[in-house]
């Protein structure tokens, strides 16, 4: 059957029972025509903004708590060169370490908009560190997970800071009200840790980009079932967010200047 525009009288789209035409697609590896560059060169001259590169150093922080906590204690200032149209970035110095951050980046598709004009923009590394729900009990909240990937050198980091970081998997989904407890004890079973909004999407963008991207998973809650949920900590937890992902940032830094040095 037929879809019609109603304006024109024109067949709009041709529905067929049992075909999905976003999974008819062929051309999953063919060049995008619109490109986050692209984009990033006209928010720059619509805003008059130079196109300095952004800090290396990038942070996703989707609840917002640790933008707060950088503007407060680390005197964080606007970043000047961040053209994006959606957000806003952060910026401050970390040691010698030129730190950003970008919060209210929620779900999957926003997360990964932001990721392509982040790299496009000059970011080496980029860390997304997120609140999520208990999946499988493996202490009380609030507590972290590293999701699998960059492993070892997050786990080396984290080992010499001294502060205890589950590794394991999560669920990534874009429906946070949907989760049934049928759903949810099948996830249990196949191990998973935890659920969130980003990590799967991040992680598919860095594999298919060969780019730099950590994500953290901040158990804060029990899905709300209990009550007195969805306590991060101290500060709604943004000082030790902070710490973890400027662990991160430093054991980088490291490694790449470890990298230099062995070139030479």
């Amino acid at each position: 059957m037929n879809a019609h525009d109603h304006q024109n009288g024109r067949p709009a789209l041709e529905l067929v029972p049992g075909v999905v035409p976003l999974l008819e697609r062929k051309d999953h590896d063919a060049p995008s025509i619109f490109r986050p560059e692209n984009m990033l060169r006209e928010a720059r001259r619509q805003k008059s903004l130079n196109s300095d590169a952004v800090p290396a150093i990038c942070v996703i922080d989707p609840d917002g708590d640790i933008v707060t906590h950088v503007r407060r204690v680390c005197a964080a200032s606007p970043c000047k060169s961040w053209a994006c149209f959606h957000t806003r970035m952060w910026e401050w110095r970390a040691s010698d370490i030129r730190c950003g951050i970008v919060g209210q980046v929620v779900g999957g598709s926003f997360s990964v908009l932001v990721a392509e004009q982040l790299f496009a923009s000059g970011c080496e590394l980029l860390v997304n560190i997120a609140s999520a729900g208990q999946i499988t009990n493996i202490g009380r909240p609030p507590y972290y997970i590293l999701i699998e990937r960059l492993v070892e050198l997050a786990a080396r980091a984290f080992g010499c800071a001294g502060r205890r970081v589950h590794r394991g998997a999560t669920w990534t989904t874009d429906a946070p009200f949907r989760e049934t407890a049928e759903a949810i004890e099948l996830r249990r079973r196949d191990g998973i840790l935890a659920v969130e909004m980003e990590a799967a999407a991040l992680y598919a963008f860095a594999a298919a980009w060969s780019r730099p991207v950590i994500c953290l998973a901040h158990v804060s809650n029990r899905l709300g079932c209990v009550e007195g949920d969805f306590e991060k900590g101290e500060g709604n937890g943004a000082s030790s967010s902070l710490e973890l992902a400027m662990t991160l940032a430093a054991a980088w830094v490291q490694e790449a200047l470890g990298r230099v040095a062995a070139a030479e």
